[in-house]
């Protein structure tokens, strides 16, 4: 973060200062007293479980200077009416005064964190990069994300996620994108939405959102995205088949994909190191943002073959005594089920055993979470999985055909079912953030262990 004092920050703010005016800040905002470092502001949120007020001393022996705080508390404090909307002013002070920093805003209904993780590996290799861990992409996250920068950082990646109309807008006014990247549209939030329309209109905000100057990076996978490109007067690169970057002669080998990256820079081959066929269109993504960044194709193709995926439980891989577990318990939404579904199979094709789907329920899916479930159960069938193991979700259907369906009332019942499996099967755990199955993964791989007889 740049160097402001406490002074400097109320004035801004509006605030009132409870503090040493001159005090000064140099590091990012937290708002868990346990990450507070010294030059640090702890926001003190207050939520349904929490009052981050009452842990404003933690912060400060930690080392925060002051908290930002919607009451006055026993301890240096700025008071302000909203901490974060507070939060989103200092993002937006900031933002402008960092004129030579380039901002690439993110979104889509699916593969956000996964292009942003292989987008910051090739963008450190050019320059001091900050990215969320995670998914950061909120009105907390981002501002917070943005504040890392400081003069000498060149690129700032921004995921912007949404709940309802206007969230991206918003976000986009305080981060101003040099570059906007739309990935897709498809029926994640579909449940808040209403609609896959109004999902597309709440993506464009960012497309609408750009100057003249700005770059829009555009995916071709659905029929909405490409037509953003209307809501843009600056330059447009799309992504995908046909497109101007795109995939050429393209294989599956161990589950990752290896490829010829085309752009108009030229064509460079690709062997990627994540899993999916999916993660191509990701890929493409960030080598469009290189197109528009003017990168050589040769660091383009080196960063996307070297590149790995940090964030947790989206398609790790842990290959224990010859069972191999997919473990992409995150977040599921009908497009990410269908493409983690697609690679399970294509690694038991690889392996010779037998594939295994611990499927959980698929959230905010609206009226159609049960028919949307339904054609998750049927595309298994037709795809070749072996075994569904439904977790607390019967609109996954019944066994049909060679597929074996097996209904499980939790995740206990589920991990009994290890007990069925032999060397060369692969397990994929996925269902949406709030089922936890990451605790079934885990328990899988452990009890593989036991059963393998590997002393711990």
């Amino acid at each position: 973060m740049i160097t402001l004092t406490a002074g400097e920050i109320a004035l801004l703010l509006g605030g009132e200062i409870h503090c040493d005016k001159d005090l000064l800040v140099s590091q990012p905002p937290v708002f868990d007293s346990r990450k507070a470092i010294p030059g640090s502001i702890f926001l003190a949120l207050k939520g349904d479980q929490f009052d981050g007020h009452d842990f404003a001393a933690d912060a400060y022996r930690a080392g925060s200077v002051f908290s930002l705080t919607s009451r006055r508390i026993d301890g240096p404090c700025i008071v302000v009416k909203d901490v974060v909307d507070a939060l989103s002013t200092l993002a937006t002070f900031v933002r402008s005064r960092l004129e030579n920093l380039t901002v690439i805003g993110i979104t889509g209904s699916q593969g956000k964190t996964s292009t942003k993780d292989l987008l910051a590996h090739m963008l450190s290799a050019v320059g001091p990069t900050i990215s969320p861990i995670g998914s950061f992409n909120n009105d907390l996250g981002l501002p917070i994300t943005l504040l890392e920068c400081d003069e000498r950082t060149r690129f700032c990646i921004l995921e912007m996620g949404a709940r309802h109309k206007g969230d991206i807008a918003r976000l986009s006014q305080i981060a101003k994108p040099n570059i906007g990247v739309v990935l897709t549209v498809g029926s994640a939030h579909l449940g808040e939405f209403g609609s896959v329309e109004a999902i597309a209109q709440t993506k464009s905000e960012l497309i609408s959102s750009l100057d003249e100057k700005s770059i829009a990076v555009l995916g071709t996978y659905d029929s909405f995205t490409p037509e953003m490109a209307k809501l843009h007067k600056g330059r447009v690169i799309f992504f995908g088949d046909e497109q101007e970057v795109r995939a050429a002669d393209v294989e599956i080998r161990e589950g990752c994909p290896h490829f010829e990256v085309v752009t108009p820079l030229g064509r460079d081959a690709v062997g990627m190191r994540v899993v999916g066929a999916h993660q191509i269109a990701n890929a493409l993504a960030v080598a469009a943002v290189g197109t528009a960044l003017e990168l050589p194709i040769e660091l383009i193709a080196s960063s996307l073959s070297t590149a790995e995926i940090k964030s947790k439980w989206r398609m790790e891989l842990h290959d224990i005594f010859g069972l191999l577990i997919i473990n992409d318990a995150y977040n599921a939404n009908p497009e990410s089920m269908t493409a983690a579904l697609r690679s399970l199979t294509l690694f038991a094709q690889e392996r010779g055993g037998s594939s295994w789907a611990f499927l959980g329920k698929m959230h905010e899916l609206g009226e159609s979470t049960a028919i949307a479930h339904k054609k998750i159960g049927t595309l298994a069938q037709e795809i070749g999985v072996d075994h569904l193991v439904a977790i607390n979700q019967p609109d996954y259907g019944a066994s049909t055909g060679t597929m074996r369906v097996h209904h499980v009332e939790n995740i206990e019942e589920a991990a009994l079912m290890m007990e069925h499996f032999s060397a060369g099967d692969v397990v994929l755990v996925k269902a949406s953030r709030s089922e936890g199955l990451e605790v079934l993964a885990q328990k899988i791989e452990s009890d593989w262990l036991d059963k393998s007889g590997v002393e711990r």
